[in-house]
């Protein structure tokens, strides 16, 4: 299968739809972030339409961002304040904001759409590097157990009277990389909404940060600070070593 192109998964058409379907955690994550960034500011890679960062900034806490996909930061842009936040468009693993901060994060699995573990590796170490002495880096991800019934799988997303979106899904489990289409059907045709993503195991990311010079200081199972279980999502927080 030819490599997939993240861009492509964030075109105009997606950032236009992106939060029609909120997850229903933002509150609960900016409570969380708040807390570790104090005064601020804050960093947020692959800051998208500001799902988070919007409302972190609401709660008093300047946010920068580094993002890839233009057409994301075009609809944050258009939000009440989005104008105002400082974002450099690039890739997350190596764009510098020229500063460092005592909060860096990264949310909703996101560090999965760095296709090889080379890469995910120089995300950790651009978060590193944009840290304060005593600053953290937060990543909320997926525990790929989670996503892997079996190696291929199409199950139903969403269901309503004239629409059906399918997750269809296809691991590689040499590569470790998920090729999955979201694909909508629907009276006015099909819709496809295709991403790759490079899952990870926590133990991994742990070893990724320790090669870029942090450790794991804490592990919840969700932003409201579960106890991590190890079957759904974690939300992990490193500091230097």
């Amino acid at each position: 299968m030819k490599p997939h192109d993240p861009k492509e998964s964030f075109n105009a058409d997606v950032a236009g739809r992106y939060d029609n379907d909120l997850r229903g955690d933002e509150d609960a994550a900016v409570a969380f972030l708040a807390e570790l960034a104090g005064h601020g500011p804050a960093l947020e890679l692959a800051i998208g339409t500001g799902r988070i960062a919007l409302p972190l900034r609401e709660s008093g806490v300047r946010v920068d961002g580094i993002e890839l996909s233009e057409a994301m930061v075009d609809r944050l842009r258009q939000k009440p304040g989005g104008a105002e936040v400082d974002v450099r468009i690039g890739d997350m693993t190596a764009t510098s904001m020229d500063r460092t901060y005592p909060l860096v994060y990264l949310v909703f699995n996101t560090i999965f759409n760095i296709q090889t573990q080379d890469g995910q590796v120089e995300c950790f170490r651009n978060a590193a590097r944009h840290l304060d002495g005593d600053g953290v880096f937060v990543i909320e991800a997926a525990v790929p157990d989670a996503w892997l019934p079996t190696d291929r799988y199409a199950v139903p997303e969403k269901v309503t009277g004239d629409s059906v979106t399918l997750d269809v899904c296809l691991y590689d489990p040499i590569t470790q990389i998920l090729h999955e289409n979201h694909v909508t059907i629907s009276q006015s045709g099909i819709r496809m909404g295709p991403i790759a993503c490079r899952l990870a195991w926590p133990a991994e990311l742990d070893l990724m940060a320790k090669i870029a010079g942090l450790k794991l200081v804490d592990r919840w199972g969700g932003w409201q600070k579960q106890p991590y279980t190890g079957r759904d999502l974690h939300v992990s927080v490193y500091a230097k070593a």
